[in-house]
């Protein structure tokens, strides 16, 4: 199975199936993982919002974010490898046969099995000089 290049998070979904103190912890946590796999994903929360980018990771609000997961799934499958990411079985049934589909917990939790197969802690920022971090950092937020 390729590797997804588009992510759609159903946000409210992975923020409820996962221990996260903020929707923020959620929103860098999944711009982290889209940026390590060199993809891009989109993060939707129902309700109002300033949407925003975090590098590759986008975040939009809707009135109803099951839609606009849906449409976005729907414009984008067939130009590229769409992961739809919720537990909500409506939704990942309307996106299509060519997206790949993860309930939250599933994704969440390989998430979790890969931070923790390392043997001993290796960050890239580690490897990376103070200047070259600043930059990435401003990149991520999107400045």
């Amino acid at each position: 199975m390729p590797e997804p290049t588009l992510y759609l998070f159903d946000g409210h979904n992975l923020f409820h199936a996962g221990n996260y103190a903020d929707l923020r912890q959620l929103r860098d946590e999944l711009a982290s993982f889209v940026a390590l796999k060199g993809a891009r994903g989109v993060l939707v929360f129902d309700g109002s919002g300033e949407d925003e980018s975090y590098g590759p990771l986008e975040v939009r609000y809707a009135a109803n974010a099951d839609t606009l997961l849906e449409r976005l799934a729907a414009e984008n499958r067939a130009t590229q490898v769409v992961c739809l990411v919720s537990s909500d079985v409506a939704v990942r049934g309307t996106s299509g046969q060519e997206v790949q589909k993860r309930s939250s917990a599933t994704f969440l939790g390989d998430l979790e099995a890969v931070s923790h197969t390392e043997d001993r802690p290796h960050h890239l920022r580690d490897t990376l000089d103070p200047e070259t971090r600043e930059k990435l950092e401003r990149m991520r937020r999107g400045g």
